[in-house]
C-alpha cells in the first residue's frame, strides 16, 4: 500500500500522496501494523550481505531502509528515495543513529538521480503498482544495481485475493464517496504472477522468482481499523469532509462486513501479496 511515487497510472490515484500530518500518521499507525512486518519478510528475502550498499526505492518513511540497516555493518551505505518530501522529512526524523547515517533524498523512482552500478541490493515495498511507467522504474532499479545485484520487491495481489479490503472499499464508497472507495482499491493492481514475472524479465532481470505470501494486518477494533487506515492515507481529507453520522455508519457497516474477521482481540485482515526476487545478470 505504498503511496509515494507519481506520476501515477490514472488521475483517480493522484490522491495517493501524503501531507505532513498524514505522513506522520502513516509512520505511527501503518508502519508498525503493516509495513514493518511485511518489510522484515522482504529484507529476509533480499538477504543483503553485511557490507551491502542498499537502496530503498519509494521508501516512504524509511521502514525498509531502517530494517535493512539493522542487518548491516554500522558503516554500510543505506539510501532511501521517495518522491514525497513530507515522507522524507518523517524518514529523516525517525532514522536511527549509526556510524554511516541513512541517507534519505527526494527523487522519482522512474528517473533515479543516482549513478549506475552503485548498489548491491535494491528494495521496493508496495510501490510498483502506483507508477505510471513500471517498465521505466524497473529499468532504473536494474541500472543502479551492480552486475549480480539483487532486487526484492512486493506488490499486493488483486482484490479478489484480498476480499476484506474490498469490503472496506465498498463501505467507504457508500458512506464517504466513490473516490474514497477507489483510493482503497488502488493498492491492489490487476497484476498476476505471470504479469509481474514478465515485467521483471522485460526490464532485464534474470533469474526472477515470484512467490505468493499470505500474511495479515491486525487492528484492536473495527473503529481503529477505520481510523488508522483513513488518518494514514489520503482518505484523511475525505473523511474530514463527511459528518459524524456518516463516519459512524462507515464504522458500523465495516464491522458488519468484516464480522467474520473479528475476534476477542480486534479485527484481522488476511493479506495476499507477491514477493519477487530478481537479479541483474553478471553479463549484459
Amino acid at each position: 500500500m505504498s503511496v509515494h511515487n507519481p506520476p501515477l497510472r490514472d488521475t483517480a490515484w493522484r490522491g495517493w500522496q501524503l501531507g505532513g500530518s498524514t505522513a506522520q500518521a502513516y509512520e505511527r499507525f501503518l508502519v508498525p501494523a503493516v509495513f514493518a512486518p511485511w518489510g522484515r519478510e522482504l529484507v529476509r528475502l533480499a538477504d543483503p550481505a553485511p557490507d551491502a550498499r542498499v537502496l530503498d526505492v519509494a521508501c516512504g518513511t524509511g521502514v525498509l531502509a531502517r530494517i535493512a540497516a539493522e542487518r548491516l555493518n554500522p558503516d554500510a551505505r543505506v539510501t532511501g528515495v521517495d518522491i514525497n518530501p513530507d515522507m522524507i522529512a518523517v524518514a529523516r526524523a525517525v532514522a536511527p543513529e549509526r556510524a554511516e547515517p541513512i541517507r534519505f533524498t527526494v527523487g522519482d523512482a522512474c528517473a533515479l538521480d543516482l549513478p549506475g552500478g552503485e548498489f548491491d541490493t535494491v528494495l521496493c515495498q508496495q510501490a510498483l503498482q502506483f507508477l505510471a511507467d513500471r517498465e521505466a522504474a524497473l529499468a532504473e532499479m536494474r541500472r543502479v544495481l551492480v552486475p549480480g545485484g539483487r532486487l526484492a520487491l512486493s506488490v499486493l495481489r488483486p482484490l479478489r485475493y484480498n476480499p476484506a479490503y474490498g469490503a472496506f472499499a465498498e463501505a467507504l464508497a457508500r458512506h464517504v464517496g466513490p473516490d474514497a472507495g477507489a483510493m482503497m482499491r488502488a493498492p491492489f493492481p490487476e497484476l498476476d504472477t505471470d504479469d509481474l514475472r514478465g515485467l521483471l524479465r522485460g526490464a532485464g532481470f534474470d533469474p526472477v522468482t515470484v512467490r505468493i505470501s499470505v500474511t495479515s494486518a491486525r487492528y484492536p477494533s473495527v473503529r481503529e481499523l477505520v481510523r488508522q487506515e483513513t488518518l494514514s492515507s489520503p482518505l484523511a481529507a475525505r473523511i474530514q469532509e463527511v459528518d459524524e453520522a456518516a463516519r459512524a455508519d462507515l464504522v458500523a457497516e465495516t464491522g458488519r462486513l468484516l464480522a467474520d474477521h473479528t475476534d476477542d482481540e480486534g479485527v484481522v485482515l488476511p493479506v495476499q501479496t507477491h514477493l519477487a526476487l530478481a537479479e541483474r545478470p553478471l553479463m549484459g
